[in-house]
């Protein structure tokens, strides 16, 4: 459904020192460098997956969604959508996708979502018969019924961009660019935008790539993450392969039923954080059975529960990895 080949995007800057006189100089004498934004990245997703498209600030994960969305075009590099080139812009490209942000907004302010939804109906030439069912399935799925008649601007946050997310479906596009859905949102707001996207991906097949900082949305909609940093891709793969590869080592939270002395826990493994009443341990993979074992013989466990670590600490050792591997030695 999406083939990446080598693809790049610079940007020209002009750079200048502070200071009346450099910008004096700069009108008529510029210096300028070139900036990778993105700088050679391959990947392919086949139709129906869910991937995560990884990354810090500044690593080039905007500029790909939009560069696969037709709003820039690539320096270099071969980048298909369905058979699309999507620098063209043509109509049928543009029917099979959709970009969504959570930065940004499409519905009208001081009207009611509904009437963006008519206009999108307008816009993509979606025959009423089938625009009645699209918004039908999404103000079931999304529970929309109390909200698409009031003006957006009485709406919260979270009640916005569930009408975002309908108004973005109208067309039915096989292929969703999501770019930070749940920014901004509460945690019971958040879930309910990942159940709505996991479920509309598993009625009609879409493909989706997704960006978060929020690891919750990729753990839970994305089986398979691909992680770029300044613009070089670094992974691409599994989230189980990828914990196995950076972390492999298991936490083991321990809780007991009344506090236990630090020396109780000598030889168990490496203590990661501890209260009166609970620890968590960094065990080798190997170990845990062992451990546990032990844990369960010779102290007060109420509750045990053993776990990879927080996808939030592979990621920053990934990019930590990553980065002293592409710096030259000292």
């Amino acid at each position: 459904m999406i083939t990446v080949r080598d693809l790049r995007k610079h940007y020209r800057v002009h750079k200048r020192p502070p200071g009346l006189w450099a910008a004096l100089r700069s009108v008529v004498s510029r210096t300028y460098e070139t900036v990778p934004a993105v700088d050679g990245i391959s990947f392919e997703l086949a139709e129906g997956e869910r991937v995560g498209f990884l990354g810090p600030n500044g690593a080039g994960k905007t500029t790909t969604l939009k560069v696969l969305s037709g709003l820039l075009h690539p320096t270099s590099g071969e980048v298909r959508v369905h058979g699309h080139e999507p620098r063209r812009r043509d109509d049928g490209f543009l029917r099979e996708i959709m970009l969504v942000t959570g930065q940004k907004q499409q519905l009208l302010w001081d009207l009611p979502p509904a009437d963006t939804f008519d206009l999108n109906r307008a816009v993509y030439d979606v025959p009423r018969a089938d625009f009645k069912r699209t918004v039908d399935e999404l103000v079931d799925l999304l529970e929309l019924s109390d909200l698409i008649g009031k003006p957006t601007r009485q709406l919260s946050l979270g009640e916005r961009m569930k009408c975002e997310l309908a108004a973005a479906l109208i067309h039915r596009p096989r292929v969703l660019f999501l770019d930070e859905p749940t920014l901004g949102l509460d945690v019971n707001m958040q879930t309910v935008v990942r159940g709505f996207i996991r479920t509309y991906n598993e009625r009609h097949g879409a493909t989706l790539l997704l960006t978060s900082h929020y690891m919750d949305d990729v753990a839970a909609l994305c089986p398979r993450v691909i992680v770029i940093d300044k613009g070089v891709l670094s992974y691409d793969g599994s989230l189980e392969e990828l914990s196995r590869r950076v972390r492999p080592e298991k936490h083991v939270v321990l809780r007991f039923s009344r506090a236990v002395d630090a020396a109780d826990l000598d030889g168990l493994g490496e203590i990661v954080s501890r209260e009166p009443a609970s620890v968590t341990l960094s065990v080798a993979p190997g170990a845990v059975t062992d451990v546990v074992s032990r844990a369960l013989a010779r102290l007060p466990v109420e509750d045990l529960t053993v776990q990879s670590p927080p996808l939030e600490e592979i990621m920053s050792e990934l990019f930590s990895r990553s980065r002293a591997e592409r710096e030259p030695p000292a």
